[in-house]
Formats: C-alpha cells, structure tokens, sequence
C-alpha cells in the first residue's frame, strides 16, 4: 500500500521542469536565479538528486511559486471557488476582467478562468503552444481562427490547438462573459504588471 501511495504522488523533478517550461526559462536562466549550479538543477529534474529543503526554496522563488507547490495537494475544500469570493483581477492597459477558476496544485495542467469582456473589445492575433477551450456563457462575440470568422452566442463552445492563429472581436454594445480553460500557463499579476502569458489570454 505505501509503494502504491508513492506512486501516486507527484514527483518533484518532473514539477520543476514542468514549471520551468512554463516560463520559458533554460535551465541556466533558472540555475543563475535561483543560484544553482545547471548540472545540479539537471539532476533534480531527472530526478537523480534531492535537493535540501533551503535549496528547493530558493528554486521555488525562481519560479514564483510557493515552497507547497512541490510538497502540498490541497484538499477538495482548497480547490472549490465561490461566486462571491471568487479571485478577481485585472491587467495595468487592459480593460477585460477576470475571474480565478482554477487551483495551482502540484502537476496541473489547466488554467481557467472567466473573462469579463467589455463592448467594442478586439484582440490582436496570436498563436502559441497549448490548446484552448471557450464557451460562451452570456453575449456574442466574432471568433477568428485560422483565417475564418465563427459567430458565436451564448452556448456555444470552441475548441482549438494554440498553434492556429486566433483572435476575436465582441462587436456588440453589450459586455460579454467567456468561459476560458486552457494547458497554457498563465501567471497571476504582481502589483498589475502585464505579462507574457497575460496578453495571450487575452487571444
């Protein structure tokens, strides 16, 4: 039973290069911020070496996370979200607004959110890895991908690779509610600083 518990648990290199890649960081840009040597931090990753308690500290603020990314699952209680105290926030030159659907625990994959959208938004085109679903819960809105424009309602869902270039448009007078879920990362802004991974949401 306890082999079979340890399996189940989520090892930590794989969460380090997971997260890592997420970021878009080399192993040596995370090496030098968190002041590890890259032949170590590539035998954590292939999890041929445990790092000190102080050690993965520092390589968990490299990454912005917490320590109890790698050593924490919450409970059911810690991953539900309710309407009225659901997190919400918005991007510094952005007017979309957004609600925290999704909970960061240890090997997820998806980021979700709903996104508050107001009239007369159009986004620019993008294209970038992961996979992306959004469905409409209230409005309508001009999907673009891959060149051809879908109308989509209230309702209506789409599902499509990151890698095909998309936009779309609420060309209406009334704001418009989407839900977003997706495998790419999204960082939660520090002090309304507009990041990277921010923009594409926007997509």
């Amino acid at each position: 039973m306890a082999r079979e518990k340890h399996k189940a648990e989520p090892q930590l290199g794989p969460l380090i290069r997971k997260r890592r890649k997420q970021l878009g960081l080399t192993l040596q840009a995370l090496g030098d911020t968190a002041s590890v040597s890259v032949g170590y931090l590539s035998q954590v990753e292939r999890d041929n070496a445990t790092p000190s308690l102080g050690t993965l500290a520092q390589i968990a603020a490299a990454l912005d996370v917490a320590l109890e990314y790698f050593i924490a699952t919450p409970g059911p209680a810690d991953s539900l979200t309710r309407a009225e105290t659901r997190p919400r926030f918005s991007i510094n030159g952005s007017s979309i607004g957004y609600e925290t659907l999704a909970t960061n625990f240890p090997g997820a994959e998806l980021s979700s959110y709903i996104l508050h959208v107001p009239a007369g938004y159009a986004s620019e085109v993008v294209s970038h890895e992961g996979e992306e679903i959004i469905y409409i819960l209230e409005g309508e809105i001009e999907q673009t991908l891959d060149g051809q424009v879908i109308h989509m309602k209230a309702g209506d869902s789409l599902h499509y690779s990151g890698l095909r270039p998309h936009s779309w448009t609420n060309a209406t007078d009334r704001p418009v509610r989407i839900l977003w879920t997706g495998t790419l990362a999204v960082l939660t802004p520090k002090g309304g600083m507009k990041l990277p991974e921010m923009a594409q949401l926007e997509s």
